[in-house]
């Protein structure tokens, strides 16, 4: 039975209402008011959703609406993996571990610069292998930025690359769910998507390589006389061994809770055995970090809990109900039809192959920026907007697979309000160098080089006919393919 539309005071178009409040809020606090704190997102996440009540017909099927979305599975995967990987992410940057690699790159020689290339291939690869966007930031933001950050390299840069690497893997990664969402909705294969995407992602990825260099150099990073003489114990490094067996998990399972859960054990059974952590540490002053430490006056009565597993957790609370905020807003957008009027509205557009690609572009652009997800918005797109547009003006299954994955990972990854930023900056607040979105905006190249790249190439017309000749012969016909 098909679920009757929220209905709006204004018409079907103020189903919009909560993002369109939430980002201009966004706006304000990020490049007016210049917060750096997670938290202070709530109060527009929060207002949206409660001024757009009042427009609701049916306020009880408004309420549902914003529980529904709270409650689904889209929503409740990405909090559960960022609890597990701020809890993982937290064991790392209490070890030590960065100040062990930055000492050991200032003692090999390696530069803010070359660590700031380093960090963005290293995020590319494991993102590729793994397919985890996400996984790829709690990788980069809890070992690879604080590490840089004390070798000398430009904060913003470090986030800015990281979530560029993130970007890149999840556009190319043969498990990544965008690659699968944009394949089968075009009834393609995963392989002929991947090898036919393959020349657009090395393009961005060289584009985000030079403009580190350029911008690392522009700003001046050199290593920190901190990094130069730091003095760090060697036996932190020990915990690259759980570091490097959590990853070879992630990437043989890409699932990031499995990975990241023994992760956690093999991290704080490797700190407890080598003395980097204790188990349990009942002293208020002590400078030893512990997996469980329980503070204040031995024979007092009021002791309060804390340690790596607590920090860990506490610490992606902000990002996890500012997620689940958003998910309201997004099940409130869809419960009224918001989506489907716009892309209704899209499609009138196409006249002809190239203005086909770009209502396709815009249409993947427009609802995975207001979303902040990818993976639903391609889905949204795919089987019933870009298919029979393709096939209308013969443009290769492939090439609408590789359009949709590649500009939903563009602007999906570096606006203010989207999960991706938010899970980066929720890490860096909690580091010795908290950052803004308007900061590691600018420092996102892939997205931007990816944009830029896919629009140019529809205007030139490359790949719209990519692996044509590989079609089944139904195929070819359905497409207009001789």
């Amino acid at each position: 039975m098909e679920k009757k539309r929220l209905e709006f005071y204004g018409g079907p178009w103020m189903s919009f209402l909560p993002f369109v409040i939430f980002i201009a809020l966004i706006i304000l606090t990020t490049f007016v008011w210049q917060s750096i704190s997670d938290g202070a997102l709530w109060v527009p996440a929060f207002a949206a959703i409660l001024i757009t009540f009042f427009f609701a017909k049916d306020k009880k099927q408004y309420a549902d609406a914003v529980i529904d979305g709270m409650a689904s599975r889209e929503a409740i995967i990405p909090v559960v993996c960022w609890i597990f990987a701020g809890v993982f992410s937290r064991i790392l940057r209490m070890s030590g571990l960065a100040n062990g690699i930055a000492g050991i790159a200032a003692g090999l020689g390696v530069g803010p610069t070359i660590f700031a290339v380093i960090t963005f291939l290293a995020s590319a690869l494991f993102a590729t292998a793994s397919g985890t966007g996400f996984g790829t930031i709690a990788a980069g933001m809890g070992v690879l930025y604080p590490a840089g950050v004390a070798l000398g390299c430009d904060p913003a840069l470090l986030a800015g690359v990281i979530i560029s690497g993130a970007a890149f893997g999840d556009n190319l990664a043969p498990i990544s769910d965008t690659t699968i969402c944009s394949a089968t909705s075009q009834d393609v294969d995963v392989p002929g998507v991947v090898k036919s995407r393959l020349k657009y992602a090395l393009a961005a990825g060289a584009v985000t390589i030079i403009c580190t260099v350029i911008y690392s150099m522009v700003s001046g990073s050199t290593v920190s006389a901190e990094a130069a003489a730091v003095e760090f114990d060697p036996i932190t490094l020990i915990m690259l061994i759980p570091v490097a067996i959590t990853i070879w998990i992630a990437i043989r399972t890409g699932d990031i809770i499995i990975a990241t859960s023994i992760g956690i054990v093999l991290g704080c059974a490797t700190a407890c055995v080598f003395g980097i952590f204790d188990f349990v540490q009942i002293d208020s002053d002590s400078s030893i970090p512990a997996i469980l430490a329980v503070h204040g006056d031995a024979a007092a009565l009021d002791r309060t809990v804390d340690g790596v597993i607590y920090t860990g957790i506490s610490s992606m609370l902000q990002v996890c109900i500012l997620a689940l905020l958003l998910f309201g807003s997004i099940s409130v957008m869809r419960a009224g039809g918001g989506d489907v009027m716009l892309l209704e509205k899209l499609n009138a557009i196409a006249k002809g192959p190239k203005s086909a690609e770009g209502t396709i572009s815009v249409m993947v652009i427009v609802l995975s920026a207001i979303m902040g997800l990818n993976a639903p918005a391609i889905l949204t797109v795919g089987a019933s907007f870009a298919k029979p547009m393709s096939k209308k003006f013969g443009i290769s299954p492939y090439r609408a697979a590789n359009l949709m994955d590649a500009q939903s990972n563009t602007l999906a990854y570096c606006l203010p309000w989207t999960p991706a930023m938010v899970y980066t900056l929720g890490f860096a607040v909690d580091s010795a160098a908290p950052l803004t979105a308007g900061q590691i905006i600018p420092c996102c190249f892939y997205c931007f080089a990816m944009l830029v790249i896919m629009t140019v190439s529809i205007f030139t017309g490359t790949g719209r006919h990519d692996l044509m000749d590989q079609l089944s012969p139904e195929m070819k016909k359905e497409y207009g393919w001789k």
